[in-house]
């Protein structure tokens, strides 16, 4: 085994002086403020300006470690057709395509330098590593897109970042591009990883707008080879524009020297858990969003190795037979899907299997808390097959994006034998700052502060959090925090306040051990299981727009993977229709009706697609309520606002049954 990263890795442990964490004391409180900001022991130790790599400053240093370490081994890997093995180019082959990219993109016309945005709307591909590693090296800032935005978001982006080149992957995303491409007179290029049909460059030539071949840019810089424009630390490396909740998207800035800082903490966090050369990633979580372009610097940085899914959701497990990693970020909704697949596989083969699987489950997790992360119990032969469906390789696991629940986190422990770490962050942190510690599996919180952040907790009066009491608005700074809001200084000015703290709008509590446990949200939005966050208050005043809905509450659990409503229908118009329709004339009788369950809701729905809501947004079910939200039964407020917590209080039992619960 090629262990050159890993011994580097402890030598840079034992120079820096880095200790484990104590479990039982994961975070401290800094010393000389009265503001309870929380630290990490090692920073409380070594200060907060931790550089773990020593020389290591930009993306760019990341791939060149990375080259150097493998010994210029496999880099990026893919499945050329459903059923074939991965296919793998070495560091070298990418390092070079990226310069006759880049090169191709400044001779037709591209200046380098951070002035530059590129586009880049494609699905995780090698493409789109070569487009990143292009940017790297020239200085462009890599702007992703991706689909869940939609047209209108897309141009709206493409205008404020000034986006004059888009690199799509395939005609179907051009022409999605290209809706609105009359309303995008700063676009001026597109380059296509696929094919070029007549019909997509008819259509372009239309629209005065360049269509070349990805091979064709290499071609041309291959023969025109340009001098590298390396970037700086404090020089941005991509803007990440967050789908929001209301109005447009928002373009967090991350500099090269906020990823960089991110993956130094990381490091000195998990201690001796570090990747090694010979590490393989799975990539099937969306490059467009940070946590997998973290996960992906981090497994660069060593040397290993990343191999992309083929995009399809359904060929998931066959791509993890066929890869076989031993490393993968994970995801809630993912998790959960890989779990009841693997649940219901044990209860097909009859009760006494299923029964033998949940005793070795018990015996392996009580191992598991003792510290015991082997795989060769007499426990773990009960548990092989579904490793095996695994890969039967993977050794270390992370997870974020929304909360997971502890049975789903213990099963894969036992079941694979993996250190699983969850964390919390944002796309404005860089991905993370928090994350648990190898040592610690104790349930309910999402880990420790990293060592290059700082974390308080703000007073939220009218929830009733203090941070005398441990509870309040989670605030966090450090050198892993994104710069601002691409062109909007007024987003820039509500997220930070006069002390450079950022505010996350989450509300989180600490717990004995140090950990941080997130507990509410400030405002009324929530995070569903894949990631996407809603806004209920807006579903709610479309959904108003039914002539059957009188009332409503709309409800989000980020355990769950859709929304559910309250209605308290109109109970005049419902009267009318249900005599019109034979369906009685007890207003009551009327609400407990499926038919008049799925009316509503169909019409609900109905409005909210006109009003252009997202599937994720639109409420999958509903529960009729004859009672009104008063002030009597203490679900409004004195100005007739909706009591968001007194309702899921008052209703928990049909929202449970609404989830199957």
């Amino acid at each position: 085994m090629t262990s050159l990263a890993f011994k580097e890795h402890k030598e840079h442990l034992k120079r820096l002086g880095i200790p484990r964490i104590d479990p039982n004391k994961q975070s401290v409180e800094k010393t000389g403020t009265k503001e309870y900001v929380h630290v990490n022991p090692i920073t409380a130790k070594l200060g907060p300006d931790l550089d773990f790599f020593q020389g290591m400053e930009t993306l760019h240093d990341v791939f060149k470690r990375g080259m150097r370490l493998s010994n210029n081994g496999s880099c990026y890997g893919w499945r050329p057709e459903p059923k074939a093995p991965y296919r793998w180019v070495t560091y070298d082959h990418i390092y070079k395509r990226a310069g006759n990219f880049g090169s191709g993109l400044i001779a037709d016309g591209v200046e380098p330098g951070q002035q530059t945005m590129i586009g880049l709307y494609s699905q995780n591909r090698i493409g789109w590593s070569i487009t990143e590693q292009a940017c790297n090296r020239y200085s462009f800032v890599l702007i992703p897109l991706y689909d869940t935005l939609g047209p209108d978001a897309c141009k709206f982006i493409v205008n404020q970042a000034d986006i004059g080149t888009v690199v799509c992957d395939t005609e179907s995303r051009a022409k999605l591009l290209l809706e609105k491409a009359d309303q995008m007179p700063v676009l001026k290029r597109i380059v296509m990883m696929s094919a070029i049909t007549d019909e997509l460059r008819k259509r372009t030539e239309q629209l005065d707008i360049k269509l070349l071949q990805y091979r064709e840019v290499e071609e041309n810089g291959l023969n025109n080879k340009q001098p590298d424009m390396l970037p700086k630390k404090s020089d941005l490396c991509t803007v990440c524009y967050t789908s929001g909740t209301t109005g447009n998207p928002k373009g967090a800035m991350l500099t090269h020297g906020n990823v960089i800082s991110n993956l130094s903490a990381f490091m000195a966090l998990i201690h001796d858990k570090a990747p090694i050369s010979d590490e393989t990633h799975f990539s099937y979580l969306p490059l467009a969003h940070i946590y997998e372009r973290f996960a992906q610097a981090l497994i660069l940085a060593h040397g290993g190795r990343i191999g992309y899914s083929q995009g399809d959701i359904k060929l998931l497990t066959d791509d993890i037979q066929a890869l076989k990693p031993t490393i993968m970020p994970v995801v809630p909704r993912v998790m959960n899907r890989i779990y009841d697949k693997f649940l219901q596989g044990v209860k097909d083969k009859g009760k006494l299997k299923y029964t033998v699987f949940n005793l070795a489950r018990k015996k392996k997790l009580a191992q598991l808390m003792k510290g015991n992360t082997r795989t060769d119990t007499k426990w773990d032969k009960v548990f092989k097959p579904l490793r095996d469906i695994m890969g039967g390789n993977i050794r270390f696991m992370t997870t974020g994006s929304a909360p997971t629940t502890e049975e789903t986190k213990n099963f894969f422990r036992c079941v694979l034998g993996v250190t699983l770490l969850e964390g919390y962050g944002q796309t404005e942190t860089t991905a993370i700052v928090t994350c648990g510690v190898p040592a610690d599996m104790s349930p309910g919180h999402v880990g420790a502060v990293l060592p290059n952040t700082e974390i308080k907790l703000v007073d939220v009066p009218d929830m009733n959090y203090y941070a005398k009491n441990g509870e309040g608005e989670i605030c966090s700074r450090g050198s892993n925090i994104f710069i601002g809001y691409l062109k909007d200084e007024e987003k820039t000015r509500e997220t930070f306040d006069e002390d450079g703290w950022m505010h996350s709008g989450d509300i989180g509590k600490w717990l004995p051990n140090g950990t941080l446990k997130i507990i509410d949200r400030k405002k009324h939005i929530f995070k569903l299981q894949q990631g996407e966050y809603v806004a209920p208050e807006k579903i709610e005043t479309y959904y108003q727009r039914s002539e059957y809905v009188g009332q409503v509450y709309v409800h989000g659990d980020s355990l769950q993977s859709y929304c559910v409503a309250i209605i308290v229908p109109d109970e005049e118009v419902l009267l009318k229709v249900g005599k019109s329709k034979g369906f009685g004339n007890s207003f009551e009788q009327l609400c407990k009706r499926k038919e008049v369950n799925k009316m509503i809701l169909d019409d609900c729905v109905r409005i909210g697609k006109q009003a252009g809501l997202n599937s994720f947004e639109q409420a999958k079910k509903v529960f009729l309520c004859a009672e009104l939200f008063s002030l009597e039964n203490g679900l409004l407020t004195p100005t007739m606002k909706s009591k968001r917590p007194a309702l899921k209080n008052y209703f928990k039992s049909q929202i449970d049954a609404m989830y199957g619960q």
